[in-house]
């Protein structure tokens, strides 16, 4: 079985979601759409960073992708969950760093400052690193330490 990638939107990123569920499914992935379904401009990012932040909590994914205007709005509500780490990421050195050295299980994509393209190299590059673990391992289990 494929690995289950959660993606969600809100009306800035919705494009831009259709586009990344579209090649996930080409490179062999199982995208998961939390929404939202049709396009509208009233609807609210949290309606949709929660349900993927909850898959990847509760580990029924071990990652996800979602997408807005500036990647702020849902990172904030991302990162409020257990084991989640939402990176936005404006570029692939940005993400690959937030693989590396963050294992960042929650790839961000600001809509508004990046083409449909350039985000396709950016979810290509954080799917393709792996987490470097040593030193970075030690940091990141300290984040959810109380």
């Amino acid at each position: 079985m494929s690995e289950r990638i959660y993606v969600g939107a809100d009306h800035a990123g919705f494009q831009l979601k259709q586009r990344l569920l579209a090649e996930l499914t080409r490179l062999g992935y199982e995208p998961v759409d939390v929404g939202p379904k049709a396009l509208d401009p009233a609807d609210d990012y949290p309606d949709y960073a929660r349900p993927l932040a909850e898959a990847v909590s509760r580990h029924v994914a071990q990652r996800g992708v979602l997408t807005c205007g500036t990647g702020l709005g849902m990172a904030y509500v991302a990162n409020r969950y257990p084991g989640v780490r939402a990176a936005v990421a404006w570029s692939p050195e940005v993400a690959e760093l937030a693989r590396k050295h963050n294992d960042a299980n929650v790839l961000v994509l600001p809509a508004r400052f990046v083409s449909e393209e350039e985000g396709m190299e950016i979810l290509h590059r954080w799917l393709d690193t792996r987490f470097e673990g040593g030193r970075h391992a030690r940091r990141v289990a300290k984040i959810d330490h109380d």
